[in-house]
């Protein structure tokens, strides 16, 4: 027997792991009819005016919110819109649950915040599919961001191995999506890039302290260890091909290829690299240049233009370089920004 065992009670309830939602209307009939539809599969709060909606959102934390809009004192358009100030309830889906359906009425809800509307009489079938539609939603955000922050940890725990800051992965990674914004990524996949590229070195996880932090030259068989990195970080962070993971799987395996193709680990060449491996490398190498390390002071920012410049077509994808150098504002502000927090 464990210790656990011998300190749980004998005849405690097991948990309830079924979603949670707040129903919120001032007709205790409507809510009745909320109960019976939904009781079966969901753990339910119940509240008949906005100020009590908004002491159990913030108390109980539900997963999803079904609000009446029409209520006395504090309207459902009021109680949304308070929910969706407030940081600890801002991302807990509205629904509202109401009998008006002029297309202003709609159209102000949703500016309220809401992202759904169920009208009244009400339908339970309708009722269950959209409640089932909006927590799968709210489930793949959860997913989502769980990912990132297994993808942010790892990038953590790398430099923890590493003689280089915290704050160069993070002015890399933010120069790293400028440019890819520059070359015509959307914002939410610059955004995913700016996410992945701090994993660009995670592979460094498995290669030895004394070969890492020497503070010399390394030789050749030290060198060629070093080279390892990449195909460890692709271990790392699995075989998946799409997502976060995906793309950060990309830029840790090919970031220290190069255009002319005399990079490592797979001698890849041109466009055969994969574009944010391609985009992550301008970005490193030019906060690298600019930074202070043990062995070097930081590079002025036009030699380190200079020598990107030297090496498009060599080192780096010259379309890539130009775009850079058209972001440079932009990039300095993000340099002298978390220089100063340095």
């Amino acid at each position: 027997m464990t210790t656990a065992s011998l300190h749980a009670p004998r005849d405690a309830a097991p948990l309830d792991h079924r979603p949670k939602l707040l129903l919120v209307d001032d007709e205790p009939a409507n809510l009745q009819v909320l109960r019976h539809v939904l009781q079966d599969d969901y753990r339910l709060l119940f509240a008949r005016d906005g100020h009590k909606a908004l002491e159990l959102a913030r108390a109980e934390a539900p997963q999803l919110v079904l609000l009446d809009i029409m209520m006395p004192g504090m309207s459902g358009l009021d109680v949304c819109r308070v929910l969706k100030s407030q940081p600890a309830t801002r991302r807990t889906p509205v629904i509202f649950v109401t009998a008006l359906a002029d297309t202003r009425d709609e159209t102000e809800g949703f500016d309220a915040g809401a992202v759904d509307y169920i009208a009244k009489p009400l339908s339970p079938p309708v009722v269950r599919a959209r409640v089932r539609t909006h927590l799968s939603l709210v489930r793949a955000d959860e997913l989502r961001e769980t990912r990132l922050q297994i993808v942010q940890r790892l990038g953590r725990a790398a430099e923890y191995k590493d003689n280089e800051t915290g704050w160069h992965v993070v002015r890399m990674s933010h120069y790293a999506q400028l440019l890819a914004r520059a070359a015509g990524w959307t914002d939410h996949a610059a955004d995913d890039l700016l996410h992945a590229a701090p994993m660009h070195d995670v592979g460094k996880l498995g290669i030895p302290d004394a070969i890492l932090q020497k503070p010399g030259p390394l030789t050749e068989a030290e060198w060629e260890v070093m080279k390892r990195h990449p195909a460890i970080g692709a271990e790392i962070l699995g075989d998946q091909t799409t997502g976060l993971l995906g793309l950060a799987r990309r830029i840790a395996l090919a970031h220290h290829e190069k255009w002319d193709g005399s990079g490592y680990p797979e001698g890849l060449a041109g466009e055969a690299i994969p574009q944010e491996a391609r985009i992550v490398a301008i970005a490193d190498v030019f906060d690298a240049l600019t930074s202070v390390r043990p062995y070097k002071p930081a590079w002025p920012v036009e030699q380190a233009v200079a020598h990107l410049r030297a090496q498009a077509g060599r080192h780096f994808d010259p379309a890539l370089v130009e775009q850079f150098i058209g972001v440079l504002p932009q990039v300095l502000e993000v340099r002298e920004r978390f220089l100063e927090e340095e």
